[in-house]
């Protein structure tokens, strides 16, 4: 189900408040494709890692949750999506991740 923007701000916040780190440790970015973007460009891992995910209502909320990430010290590209990134991501970076 889609998130407003503050819905998914907040639901990714606590995950990463979880994990204990800062989030220079997280990277942030949004897409049309979930699946191909964490597990086939990013190399995340499937199983056993921090990452997260959340459906927003529209590329411009999945943008100004992205922002907002980035503005709290995510590590991340910036809005390379298209009007079809509606997905909002976060992973903890490590040595298995790109970056």
């Amino acid at each position: 189900m889609a998130k407003t923007s503050r819905e998914a701000f907040v639901e990714i916040s606590a995950h990463i408040a979880r994990q204990g780190g800062s989030y220079s440790g997280w990277y942030c970015g949004i897409t049309s494709n979930i699946e191909d973007k964490l597990f086939y460009d990013h190399y995340v891992p499937k199983k056993y890692h921090w990452c997260i995910a959340r459906e927003c209502e529209n590329s411009e909320s999945a943008r100004a949750v992205e922002k907002a990430l980035l503005d709290f010290g995510c590590d991340g590209g910036g809005s390379r999506g298209d009007e079809d990134s509606i997905y909002v991501y976060a992973y903890l970076k490590s040595s298995d991740t790109v970056p």
